[in-house]
């Protein structure tokens, strides 16, 4: 991890605080999938949680939350969007992308895994294995869940699984809208543990984009004898953070402890979420 990583990579490491630094790797997955991985001690298997960011950043952004996440023992596996960090590409970031990153993005998740499997195998336990993102993360989070998966358990932040309440899916075509958008396609979704957060005042993502999907969900979750309640929606007021979008600003601390004890639970306890 130290001895001839370019010079870009050894960057990010100085950018991690350092209780994470030393517990992180770098690398490809897939062939083409830049990733952050974190594990508590590289030895004994552990728990994992593939998390996407959201558009414009990275996946170096918010290291803190793996952090706590390595801390109770549950490892990161934290990738870069298409277009996004180590794989930028100029104007992959723009709104009128998000979409066409997103897709590609759930295409890439399977074959992450797979990879994960056959070279981390031995300390990344892909049969406890949630999934989770904030934003276009979250995005591609929810529409993975709409066919078959493997995760135990999901956790999302500031995102939308009703598009129709996104005045700005009106700027694409209207299959890929049709193909992306969670609601339409619940009829796969497994009942499975999930968390969402939210700002009520939300600029970019209004709260009704991710309650319309949770009142969906638990009405399914219902039907098939699942417990509604494995379905956590959480949200502030406000929150300070810059357009009630990016991050929780002031509670912050209050989500990042919410979504550390849902992890914790579905990941470590004894419940097993299927």
């Amino acid at each position: 991890m130290d001895g001839d990583l370019p010079a870009s990579r050894d960057e990010r490491f100085r950018r991690l605080p350092s209780a994470l630094a030393k517990r992180t790797r770098f690398e490809t997955l897939a062939g083409e999938v830049p990733a952050l991985l974190a594990h508590p001690d590289w030895s004994e298997p552990a728990p994992l949680v593939l998390w996407m960011h959201g558009r414009t950043v990275s996946k170096e952004l918010d290291p803190g939350r793996y952090l706590r996440w390595i801390r109770a023992g549950i490892g990161a596996c934290a990738m870069d969007l298409p277009g996004h960090g180590e794989r930028a590409v100029a104007g992959m970031d723009a709104p009128g992308k998000t979409l066409y990153v997103v897709e590609q993005m759930v295409e890439e998740i399977d074959r992450v895994i797979d990879d994960l499997r056959s070279r981390f195998g031995e300390v990344f336990d892909t049969e406890s294995m949630a999934i989770g993102g904030m934003s276009a993360g979250g995005m591609a989070t929810l529409r993975r869940l709409c066919d078959a998966h493997p995760f135990r358990c999901a956790a999302v932040e500031s995102t939308a699984g009703d598009f129709s309440q996104m005045a700005y899916t009106e700027r694409y075509p209207r299959d890929i809208v049709d193909r992306l958008d969670p609601v339409r396609h619940l009829v796969g979704w497994r009942p499975i543990p999930l968390l969402a957060l939210h700002s009520e005042t939300d600029q970019w993502v209004p709260v009704r984009a991710i309650r319309n999907l949770v009142d969906r969900l638990r009405e399914r979750y219902g039907e098939a004898g699942a417990d509604p309640a494995q379905i956590e929606l959480i949200t502030w007021p406000e929150t300070g953070a810059p357009y009630e979008h990016a991050g929780f600003g002031r509670v912050a601390n209050d989500a990042k402890n919410a979504q550390v004890a849902f992890f914790e639970r579905w990941l470590l306890g004894a419940e097993d979420g299927g």
